[in-house]
C-alpha cells in the first residue's frame, strides 16, 4: 500500500485513488521569463519521483504541468527589451524542455498554457461572481471575497495568520504573512498587455491559471496536486478557495509539497550569488544526472543543502555505480528481498534515500550480477537513472586516452613515478581516471 504525507490533514494516509488504477496528478509549472533554478528542478524531480512510484504500484497516471506565459515578470521583461511577450516565453519554454530531458523527468501528458485558456478564466470569474464569492472594482479588476469562504486557510492552517478582510492584494508578488482579498482579474491601461473581458481590458490573476486548467484536464475534484512548500500559502490555499467555491465539491484529495533547496545553507537569491541553473551546473563540468543522483539523496519533505562537494560526491557515487554496472551480465531471474525492501521504502511517503541505500546494498551483495541486473533495472524505474545505458556495456576509452594509460604503466614499470602522475594527470584532463588493480589499470569515466 503506497502511502504519503497530505498536507491537508498533516498526517502520512494510504493513498487512494478516485478511480483505481487511474490516477489525476496536476503539478505547478514554469512562469517562463527565465530559466529555471536548481530548486525548480528539485520539485520537478520529486514530483517525477512520485509519478514513477504510483506507476510501478501499478497506477495509470495522468499529469498535468502548466505553463504560466502571462505574469508580471514577463511583460517587464518584454518591456525592457522591446519584444512580442512570445520572444521571451518561448525560448525559456524550449530550455524548460530541455531541462526535463537531460534530468530524465518524465513528460506530463498535457501542458496547458496560460494565454490559450483565457476564456475559461473569464467564464470561471463570472461562476464566482454569481456565487457571490467576488466582486468588481471601479477600475475594473474583480476580486475574490475569502471572508465569503468559510474554510479559507484550511491548507496553510490560517488561524496563526492575521486575516485581513476587505483588504487586497492585486500583484503577482503576493504577500506571504497575510490573508487578502486576491485578485483573479486584474485591470490594465489601454496600452498594457490585456485581453478584453466583460469588465474591460485586464489580464487573469496567478492563482485563477491553476484552478481553470487543473479541472479543464482533470475534473473537477481529482487525486493530487503537487508544488513546493512556498506555494502552500498563498497559491494552493487560493485555488482551494476559487475550487471549491465555484463547484462545491471538494477540490483535491492529496496536496503533496516538496522542501526547499538551499545553497551553502542560505536560501538562493541572485543577489547572494548563489543562484544556479542546470546550464551552471554543466559549465563547471558535470553530468546533468548528477543533480538528479543528489536530488535522490534527500527525502522530498527534508531541505536538501546544495554545495559543489555535494554534487562532486554525487557526481562520483553516481560514476560508480555506471562503472559497477558494466561489467554484470545480462538481467535474469531477480533478487526478490531486495526489491520487497526497495518498494516498502518508496511506498512509505517516498523514503527515495532509504531506497537508495538498499539499491547499494543490492549493488554489493554476492548474488550473481544477472541477478542483480534484473533487480536493480526495476529499481531504476523509479531511480530513472538510466542504468540501461551502461549495464553490460563496457567502457569505450578514446585512443588518446589508452596510449596515456600505456605511457603511464611503462613508467610504473620503471618506477618513474613522478612520469606516472603527470600522465595520469593528462589523462584525468581528458575526463577518465586510472584504477591500478591486480589485474592491471582499470580506466573510469569521470
Amino acid at each position: 500500500m503506497f502511502r504519503l504525507f497530505n498536507t491537508l490533514t498533516r498526517k502520512v494516509e494510504d493513498f487512494k485513488p478516485l478511480n483505481p488504477p487511474k490516477v489525476g496528478m496536476y503539478t505547478c509549472g514554469p512562469t517562463v521569463y527565465d530559466f529555471a533554478h536548481i530548486g525548480n528542478l528539485r520539485t520537478y524531480l520529486f514530483e517525477d519521483l512520485l509519478q514513477r512510484t504510483l506507476e510501478a504500484d501499478g497506477f495509470q497516471v495522468k499529469r498535468v504541468m502548466n505553463i504560466t506565459d502571462i505574469e508580471d515578470k514577463i511583460i517587464k521583461k518584454a518591456k525592457e527589451k522591446g519584444v512580442e511577450i512570445k520572444e521571451i516565453t518561448e525560448p525559456f519554454t524550449e530550455a524548460f524542455w530541455e531541462d526535463l530531458n537531460k534530468l530524465n523527468i518524465k513528460p506530463a501528458d498535457v501542458y496547458p498554457k496560460a494565454t490559450e485558456h483565457i476564456g475559461q478564466m473569464i467564464k470561471y470569474i463570472e461562476a464566482l461572481i454569481k456565487n457571490g464569492l467576488a466582486y468588481m472594482e471601479k477600475d475594473g479588476s474583480v476580486y475574490f471575497d475569502i471572508s465569503k469562504f468559510p474554510e479559507y486557510g484550511k491548507l496553510s492552517q490560517l488561524d496563526k495568520r492575521e486575516i485581513k478582510v476587505g483588504a487586497r492584494v492585486a500583484v503577482d508578488e503576493y504577500e506571504k504573512e497575510n490573508a487578502q482579498d486576491f485578485a483573479l482579474w486584474k485591470s490594465v491601461g489601454p496600452d498594457e498587455v490585456g485581453y478584453n473581458s466583460p469588465w474591460g481590458k485586464g489580464r487573469p490573476g496567478w492563482h485563477i491559471e491553476c484552478s481553470v486548467m487543473s479541472q479543464e484536464y482533470l475534473g473537477e475534484t481529482f487525486d493530487l496536486h503537487g508544488g513546493a512548500v512556498d506555494l502552500i500559502f498563498p497559491h494552493h490555499e487560493n485555488e482551494i478557495a476559487q475550487s471549491e467555491g465555484k463547484t462545491g465539491k471538494k477540490f483535491v484529495k492529496f496536496f503533496v509539497e516538496g522542501e526547499h533547496l538551499l545553497v551553502n545553507g542560505q536560501k538562493m537569491a541572485k543577489s547572494l550569488g548563489n543562484f544556479f541553473t542546470l546550464r551552471d551546473i554543466e559549465q563547471e563540468g558535470f553530468d546533468p544526472m548528477a543533480l538528479r543522483y543528489l536530488v535522490l539523496t534527500a527525502h522530498y519533505r527534508d531541505k536538501l543543502n546544495f554545495t559543489w562537494e555535494s554534487l562532486e560526491a554525487a557526481s562520483n557515487a553516481l560514476n560508480n555505480l555506471r562503472e559497477e554496472v558494466r561489467s554484470w551480465d545480462q538481467p535474469k531471474i531477480g533478487c526478490a528481498e531486495y526489491e520487497q525492501r526497495f518498494m516498502e521504502a518508496v511506498d512509505n511517503d517516498l523514503n527515495v534515500p532509504q531506497a537508495l541505500a538498499v539499491m547499494w546494498e543490492l549493488v554489493r551483495s554476492d548474488y550473481p550480477t544477472s541477478a542483480k541486473a534484473e533487480s536493480l533495472l526495476k529499481f531504476d524505474k523509479i531511480l530513472g537513472l538510466k542504468l540501461d545505458e551502461y549495464l553490460g556495456k563496457p567502457l569505450e576509452v578514446p585512443e588518446k586516452v589508452q596510449k596515456l594509460v600505456e605511457e603511464r604503466e611503462k613508467a610504473r614499470s620503471r618506477k618513474d613515478f613522478k612520469k606516472s602522475d603527470e600522465l595520469r594527470d593528462q589523462i584525468k584532463k581528458l575526463g577518465y581516471e586510472v584504477e591500478d588493480t591486480s589485474q592491471g589499470p582499470k580506466v573510469r569515466k569521470t
